[in-house]
């Protein structure tokens, strides 16, 4: 997204299952160590003993071996995007056009800090607490763990 300062980039995390964003991170280049960031908030998250399958396209700082060491074999399985498919990233990317249309258009987003702010603002006091998906049968991504849990 474009910023006073020049142009940042999000990289996210999403569970699929609640549609929860569990890791995010915002930087100024697409570096294997901005998704580094972003992958380890999530994997703070979520607590699991069972291997997490994560998904990505084929850019470079998913193929990187900082990458790599980061999503060991045994905790994650990591799953890449056949070439020219745009559709297994189809959730991911509605939410990246999602955030954009229905918060950060309304901005003059100044810097980095500021996309930081504005973006902690949707996904963490917005987001993943009260907006409702109809995936996750009119409850937020919250909600939907909370009642699936008990």
């Amino acid at each position: 997204m474009w910023t006073l300062d020049g142009f940042v980039y999000l990289t996210t995390v999403m569970d699929l299952f609640s549609r929860k964003i569990v890791g995010w991170n915002v930087s100024d280049s697409l570096s294997s160590e901005s998704v580094l960031v972003a992958v380890n908030k999530a994997k703070s998250s979520r607590d699991s003993d069972t291997p997490i399958l994560i998904h990505s396209d084929r850019g470079v700082q998913y193929v990187s071996k900082a990458y790599i060491d980061a999503t060991p074999a045994g905790k994650f399985i990591r799953s890449y995007s056949k070439k020219a498919t745009p559709w297994d990233n189809a959730v991911i990317e509605s939410f990246h056009a999602l955030i954009k249309r229905e918060y950060l258009n309304r901005f003059v987003i100044k810097n980095i800090n500021h996309a930081r702010r504005l973006i902690f603002e949707y996904i963490e006091a917005f987001y993943n607490t009260t907006r409702i998906h109809s995936h996750c049968k009119m409850a937020s991504p919250y909600d939907y763990e909370k009642r699936y849990a008990s």
